[in-house]
């Protein structure tokens, strides 16, 4: 089971984690309150396409989305693609809702937007089901993912 994964995950990374579970929410403001964080701290994990076969993790910050032009600058490419449902679960082992870097089926690369990278702000993420949640300290967590920290957000 994937949420099995992302915990098993971020135990061999020694992080210190809570997990937290809720039923359906229908706004960030929901989910950040049914997880306990401010909306700004439930961080979205998104799988980018740079080419065939080749995806990357993007991590967003509650209220905010990718910054296109940002993120294909820093990345050197002119084009980058979000992958459909199938593709995205193909490239991770998980749902879309779900995702996280932690336990993903391949270790793809991860890029944390610079206001994710706050070293003891505690962050929530996808944990591998809908409606699972992992609340971790940033920093600690973007340390054993192998971040890279850059600006690749706007206000949402």
């Amino acid at each position: 089971m994937a949420e099995e994964s992302a915990i098993a995950a971020v135990e061999a990374a020694g992080l210190e984690y809570a997990v937290t579970r809720h039923g359906r929410v229908r706004s960030l403001e929901e989910a950040a309150a049914a997880r306990g964080v401010e909306p700004g701290d439930l961080i979205k994990t998104l799988v980018v396409r740079r080419a065939e076969g080749d995806y990357l993790f993007v991590l967003v910050p509650g209220g905010r989305e990718i910054s296109w032009p940002k993120l294909r600058a820093l990345l050197g490419v002119s084009r980058l693609s979000m992958p459909d449902a199938d593709t995205a679960l193909a490239a991770t082992g998980y749902e879309r809702g779900t995702i996280t870097p932690f336990g993903s089926t391949t270790a793809w690369p991860v890029i944390a937007d610079t206001l994710v990278a706050e070293p003891d702000r505690p962050i929530s993420m996808g944990g591998g089901a809908h409606g699972v949640g992992l609340t971790v300290a940033s920093g600690a967590a973007l340390l054993a993912l192998g971040a890279q920290v850059a600006d690749v957000t706007a206000e949402g």
